[in-house]
């Protein structure tokens, strides 16, 4: 009998170490799961900064929607027609830009020049017409880079007019892209265009 009583008496030693250990293990997750919402919530890691950078491109503006961006209209407040959109089409509406002086430029392996005046547009905010304007002189550098590596052939054909149309808005877009960090145009048109 007495060796039931000294079994019965003796405490386990190991029953403390897991008690700390779990302990342990429930702190450090509590901790991490804080971190984690802390992080998420924007709190600490500067989330909502970065949530505010993705959200700054320009955005498509539907028919009948305010630009918030639409650069101001020239002349007094009143005079002329309010703008209607139409009904059918696309659903954005679309602003264009023209650009100020005409494209003069030798084509690819030829004595031929070609001279070009542009307009481009866009279904994006006002910001991308601002960005155009701000930025014409490095967009006229590219654009006549362009220009200059089109083949004669591409000038006489509707076929490869539409290829430089294509290479142009590219262009520009690479310009916009590099200097704002957003392209936005949609398309380039030809107002004129002669080759001589």
């Amino acid at each position: 009998m007495s060796d039931k009583k000294d079994k019965v008496a003796k405490p386990k030693k190991g029953k403390g170490m897991l008690v700390k250990a779990v302990g342990g293990v429930a702190l450090i997750a509590a901790g991490g799961g804080g971190t984690f919402a802390l992080v998420q919530s924007g709190m600490i890691g500067g989330g909502k900064e970065q949530a505010k950078k993705e959200d700054n491109t320009p955005k498509l503006v539907r028919k009948g929607e305010e630009d918030p961006y639409a650069p101001k209209a020239e002349g007094k407040e009143g005079e002329g027609p309010a703008e209607v959109d139409g009904e059918g089409g696309s659903e954005y509406k679309t602003s264009y830009y023209n650009f100020t002086e005409d494209f003069t430029s030798n084509l690819k392996n030829s004595s031929a020049l070609v001279q070009i005046s542009l307009a481009c547009s866009t279904r994006r905010d006002g910001r991308v017409l601002m960005w155009l304007k701000k930025h014409e002189l490095a967009i006229r550098s590219e654009i006549l880079v362009v220009l200059a590596d089109t083949p004669e052939e591409d000038a006489f054909t509707p076929e490869g007019k539409q290829r430089l149309q294509k290479r142009l808005t590219a262009a520009i877009n690479k310009v916009l892209t590099n200097t704002e960090g957003f392209g936005g145009v949609d398309e380039v048109y030809f107002k004129s265009f002669l080759v001589q």
